[in-house]
């Protein structure tokens, strides 16, 4: 027989999601955790040094390194998706960018039917999980187990394209999640003194002392086991032993918007035909599951900068990759501090929009792409992206076999509205490009090129050259529409003791990075499992 493991609550995932759950179900002294993480511990240095993420991109030690299916709406490429495979999941290899969202993606959320899930309900998850070093006030609360700081050290390029903004009208913002996202700045961070502040360093790590909370690694799991329609727990495999995880009160997927769908339909939770096609005995057809997919497409700028003051800079220099080093071992600051985009723009392509629908970020450094290396040359980059993506597309199953990915297709710029939004967001970068505080640092732009001026010609560029932002949501669904997964208490429609609490459930992608917005769900959701909030009496 396999090992049986045993607790009141099992989760599956130790990413953004399930690090929060098992920090907060295990606050009950009475109430026994156990998760279970396919990954490893989140011990490799380059996780914690913010620049890290470059090294950790690629690597499947850390990383699942999902690809999607040949893309129509990429020129028929494949598109890699990185996501975590190792404790603190994709909080441990991401890019550190704190963004909520806007208050009117929650708003939505709740006029879709999601009691509970209004911009006034949610906030004070997100403060609840925040520790904001510039203390609290309205919007923000110290404390919390995520640090969320400003940008160390400011950057010429930075600086130039905020005052490129401002001369363009854009409002200076230095709270993108304050009273509103309108405008130019920096973003905050999840960096704590210098260092990563995932969810594991923030909340597992500290909770992993308790008595009753057990974590289990390199635990990939296979299925949900049932009795009927309730859920009873998992099957799992560890170093080629199979085991068995059993739940006395709820199994919670937190795998992601990939692992979660996956999970559930290997289960037999999910589109009935499609499961009988996999061989896989239905439990309960599901028609969402793996549905409903959104992602955030960007397209880049890649500039060649006239000054060496760029990131390849310093690692085409033997002796400023030294001093950088040092500056990071001394006091936590320079180019390994930095983070992914540290400055960007939240902006409308047409008047008539009631908040921005676009999103420009700037990078001080440029690549063809990150897995690959940085340019041999002075670099640095301008992405632009489409805030609330209409395209959806699916996850499906490519077999039975846990083991093997499954089958990603995004259905990027499938919208007109899609395709309209990154080529407005394309022209708006260049125009910014152009102004008086950014022309001084663009000796070239080297893609797309001067030979690239017409909306089909940047379409077609952006479908060439883009890619993800590395925000996939939406595959269980919450709702009360026939292709919801879950409701507004993240359980799973027609099987009892079964709940999804990750991005999965996010009935429309968020208008912006996600994971701040995972960490709330799942702030949330440990509340309500515990009986501290009833969806019943809220909003």
């Amino acid at each position: 027989m396999p090992e049986t493991l045993e607790a009141d609550f099992i989760i599956v995932g130790a990413g953004s999601a399930g690090c929060v759950m098992a920090a907060r179900l295990s606050e009950d002294p009475n109430t026994q955790v156990i998760l279970l993480e396919a990954g490893g511990n989140d011990s490799n240095m380059w996780i914690h040094i913010p620049l890290g993420f470059g090294k950790t991109f690629a690597d499947p030690k850390v990383n699942w390194c999902f690809e999607t299916e040949p893309e129509p709406g990429a020129g028929g490429r494949k598109i890699f998706w990185p996501r975590g495979k190792v404790l603190g999941g994709s909080s441990s290899i991401n890019g550190m960018v704190y963004i909520r969202g806007q208050n009117e993606d929650f708003d939505h959320w709740r006029q879709l039917g999601n009691t509970g899930w209004s911009s006034s309900d949610v906030l004070p998850y997100f403060k609840r999980s925040e520790h904001q070093t510039r203390g609290d006030n309205e919007f923000h609360a110290t404390g919390g187990p995520l640090c969320v700081s400003d940008v160390r050290d400011g950057h010429p390029l930075c600086e130039a394209f905020i005052k490129a903004c401002n001369e363009a009208g854009y409002k200076r913002n230095d709270d993108f999640n304050g009273a509103d996202q309108d405008g130019a700045g920096y973003h905050q961070t999840t960096i704590r003194n210098g260092k990563r502040c995932s969810t594991a360093v923030g909340y597992l790590h500290p909770a992993m002392k308790r008595p009753n909370l057990r974590v289990v690694t390199h635990a990939h799991t296979q299925k949900v086991t049932f009795d009927g329609t309730r859920a009873t727990g998992v099957a799992f495999r560890q170093n080629g032993q199979d085991k068995i995880a059993t739940a006395r009160k709820e199994t919670i997927l937190c795998g992601g918007a990939i692992g979660s769908p996956q999970i559930l339909m290997l289960s037999g939770v999910g589109p009935h035909a499609h499961l009988q096609e996999m061989g896989i005995p239905v439990v309960h057809h599901l028609p969402g599951v793996g549905q409903s997919l959104q992602d955030h497409y960007s397209a880049p700028i890649k500039l060649k900068c006239t000054l060496p003051i760029t990131v390849n800079d310093t690692m085409m220099s033997p002796l400023k990759k030294l001093r950088t080093g040092l500056e990071y071992l001394l006091w936590r600051k320079g180019d390994l501090a930095a983070i992914a985009a540290s400055a960007a723009l939240f902006a409308r392509t047409r008047p008539e929009l009631a908040t921005p629908d676009v999103k420009l970020s700037i990078s001080t450094f440029s690549a063809d792409r990150p897995q690959d290396g940085l340019h041999k040359w002075s670099g640095f980059s301008v992405i632009a992206y489409q805030l609330r993506p209409e395209s959806r597309g699916e996850i499906t199953l490519k077999s039975p076999d846990p083991a093997a990915a499954p089958a990603l297709r995004p259905n990027y710029l499938a919208a007109e509205t899609d395709r309209r939004a990154i080529v407005d967001g394309l022209k708006m970068a260049r125009g910014l490009l152009t102004s008086q505080y950014m022309r001084g640092y663009v000796a070239s732009e080297f893609k797309p090129g001067e030979a690239v001026q017409t909306d089909e010609q940047l379409l077609q560029y952006a479908r060439d050259n883009g890619g993800t932002v590395f925000h996939p949501t939406s595959t269980c669904k919450m709702g009360v529409d026939p292709m919801a997964v879950v409701d507004p208490e993240l359980r799973v429609y027609g099987i009892e003791g079964l709940r999804v609490i990750d991005a999965s459930v996010m009935p429309t992608v968020v208008s912006g990075n996600t994971n701040a917005g995972t960490i709330m769900i799942a702030e949330k959701a440990a509340d309500m499992i515990r009986g501290r909030v009833s969806l019943a009496h809220a909003a």
